[in-house]
């Protein structure tokens, strides 16, 4: 990020009220199972982040009536994401207490509502064990044809314990069947199930002051967006030594999601980007050692230990049970075998392979370069090493061996690529425009920096397409958004994730620096990008010229699915000249030969058909509690695995001799063919006239 970005936080003049030496504060009793309360210095830090936040954040907030009742309602949805903890009337009471309080009580440092509502919490899920430990005693009667909705955000609360009886007989029973389902039998099964929620009963109790404060100022942080979050002094001290040290595992971050670790981001060039298996959003259910070590059931885990079984020495296997997000309710968990290794940078490198397309009896040669990441190795450019490895040097390399080539067009496959460094995005993008602005930064207090492409050279001029997906992310939609905004290149597949704003993270101890207590960190948003043409990034991401069918819609993955993402908008655009490669007539040209082949071609048309199902199936959240009945749904839910396998494709083997890379079929890669097609006739309508 250039300074005016990153020097648009300054606080010390400010806060100047926190650089006091504070007072020592009474000591309460403690933190023991039965009494959770504010720690001493917690006022003082609640309304460091509550200033940071109204004052700093890009979204223009403050504390008042409105934002108190989202805060309460973010706790709630935290401690209580499916409603069967909390009784109607535990609910009422809580608004009538705290919904226009929350903000008095933030701007007096108070949190005690949240240790109040944590402690009923508490007592319910206590119940709500006793109960489940009670139902393992009995067996399960799996010939009723009965159903559990998994689907529980539009249910209101209980307003009866038996009412919540009947919740947790049906969702135990859900879980109990599912481990039947996987040869278990029933005596294993009920261990199973009583290990699974005695873990979850130990992990409850085990919450301290500073995970009840923790969860409170994210409640906070959550309701202004959701890439900004308070991290305790455990929390971030974890961080930053996950961050200092070279940790092997299978390169995905995690976070927790009610009861369930879910993947946050798969790292590009770790085991997990490399299998191609798992994707952001899945939810890990289960871990194991080794070829044939016992996977062991992760639900209900803290987040720092399922990490701890999933870490391990380069080298050594671990196996993952992973249920698809895509799949929804119905869907089956499967087993991924990967063995840890550290993310090596030179595997984020592009790759690029070669395709030999025919077109009305003429043959083209079109390049596939995939770039997984936005990569630059900042400590050897610090040092000087001419030699240093980065996204947009790499992608040179290859573009100078097309020149051998004499390639036809060239594909930039930017599918899953989540992002990464802002710098590579705009180089990356002056390598296939002379210059010119590639992106806009506007900070929080409304002033633009445009950033530009560093130099004049293009170093390649031939036709040119670029391939994105759901998973392409914030530089990717720089990227995408600039080469399509120079009309220099043809955008194909879906529509992108959506992210298109900028956060900073702060050490709170600066501001606080006679605390005696070590305090925790915010990541902060503090601007948005907008494309060259002015427009948000943020929610609409960039919408390709030609669109393939998607089985992943805005709505439930993305930033659009996110309740408290910042708004899309527009500033005014930036100077910048067209190149005139692609025009609207040949847009339409190109669209009506694709939408042809969607009429005619078997491969598209079962796509089509497959995502049909996908989507239709993710709609039905009511899962059966019959046995019969469910194995039939298993095998529906494997053959649209099946089904969704073809559709995101297989990667095609750099290292594959070009005779071999050049037989790949459509069926193999659609969505990559489909695209070497488009950039063929592309070739075969302008008549190739920007080659190099």
């Amino acid at each position: 990020m250039g300074k005016t970005v990153l020097g648009a936080i300054s606080l010390f003049a400010v806060l100047s009220f926190f650089a006091t030496k504070p007072e020592v504060l009474d000591q309460g009793p403690g933190d023991t199972t039965a009494i959770l309360q504010p720690k001493q210095g917690y006022e003082r830090e609640a309304i460091l982040v509550s200033q940071i936040l109204t004052r700093y954040h890009y979204r223009d907030t403050e504390l008042n009536d409105s934002l108190s009742q989202v805060i309460l309602e973010n706790l709630l949805e935290t401690l209580d994401y499916n409603k069967v903890y909390f009784l109607e009337e535990d609910v009422r009471e809580f608004n009538d207490l705290y919904a226009s309080e929350i903000d008095d009580m933030l701007e007096d440092g108070e949190s005690d509502a949240a240790y109040a509502i944590f402690k009923v919490f508490r007592t319910r899920f206590l119940d709500r064990m006793d109960y489940v430990y009670d139902l393992l005693e009995k067996d399960f009667d799996f010939t009723q044809e009965e159903y559990y909705d998994t689907d529980r955000e539009d249910i209101p609360y209980a307003s009866t314990n038996d009412e919540l009886d009947e919740v947790w007989r049906k969702m135990v029973k859900n879980q109990a069947l599912s481990l039947k389902l996987s040869d278990r039998t029933d005596e294993e099964l009920k261990d199973n199930l009583k290990q699974r929620y005695e873990r979850m009963e130990k992990t409850i109790r085990q919450y301290n002051s500073e995970d009840v404060f923790q969860l409170f100022l994210n409640a906070f942080a959550a309701a202004l967006d959701p890439h900004t979050s308070y991290f305790s002094p455990t929390t971030s001290e974890n961080f930053k030594i996950q961050m200092s040290q070279s940790l092997e595992g299978i390169g995905a971050s995690l976070r927790m999601n009610n009861d369930y670790v879910e993947v946050a981001d798969v790292i590009a060039g770790g085991p997990a980007f490399r299998s191609k298996q798992i994707n952001k959003d899945d939810k890990i259910i289960g871990v194991g050692q080794g070829e044939e070590g016992e996977i062991v059931d992760v639900i209900g885990w803290r987040l720092d230990d399922v990490v701890k079984l999933i870490r391990g020495p380069k080298g050594t296997t671990v196996r993952l049970e992973v249920l698809p997000a895509e799949e929804g309710a119905n869907g089956l968990p499967f087993t991924l075998t990967l063995i840890r290794d550290k993310v090596k940078l030179e595997e984020q490198a592009p790759s690029k392979k070669l395709i030999t397309q025919n077109v009305d009896g003429k043959d083209y040669k079109v390049a596939v370069i995939t770039i997984p990441a936005f990569y630059l190795d900042y400590e050897a450019a610090r040092r000087g090493d001419k030699d240093y490895k980065s996204t947009t040097r790499d992608v040179r390399k290859l573009l100078s061996e097309l020149d051998q080539e004499q390639v036809d067009a060239l594909l930039i496959d930017l599918r899953f690529n989540g992002g990464g460094s802002l710098s590579e995005a705009i180089e990356l993008t002056g390598l296939f425009i002379e210059d010119g602005p590639v992106v806009q930064v506007k900070d929080s207090q409304g002033k633009v920096e445009v950033m530009r492409d560093p130099d004049d050279q293009m170093v390649y001029k031939g036709p040119m397409g670029v391939m994105i997906n759901r998973f392409s992310a914030s530089a990717s939609e720089i990227f995408a958004g600039a080469i399509q905004d120079y009309h220099r290149g043809i955008v194909l597949g879906e529509q992108t994730y959506g992210k298109g704003t900028v956060q900073n993270l702060l050490d709170l101890d600066q501001y606080m620096p006679y605390s005696e207590d070590t305090l925790g960190q915010v990541k902060l948003t503090i601007a948005k990008f907008y494309r060259v043409n002015g427009s948000s990034t943020q929610h609409k991401g960039v919408t390709p010229d030609i669109e393939f069918p998607s089985a992943f819609s805005a709505e439930e993955f993305g930033e659009s699915s996110k309740p408290s993402a910042l708004p899309w908008d527009q500033i005014a655009g930036t100077r910048y000249n067209t190149t005139g490669h692609i025009n609207k007539d040949l847009v339409a040209s190109l669209l009506k030969n694709y939408e042809n082949r969607m009429d005619s071609d078997k491969y598209l048309q079962e796509l089509k058909a497959d995502i049909k199902e996908i989507k239709e199936a993710r709609k039905d959240t009511k899962i059966s509690l019959n046995l019969e009945t469910r194995k039939a749904e298993m095998e529906e839910a494997e053959k649209r695995r099946e089904a969704m396998a073809d559709l995101v494709g297989v990667s095609i083997d750099p290292e594959l001799p070009e005779s071999e890379q050049e037989s790949i079929t459509k069926e193999e890669e659609p969505y990559i063919m489909e695209g070497v097609i488009t950039l063929a006739e592309l070739v075969k309508l302008t008549g190739g006239l920007h080659d190099n």
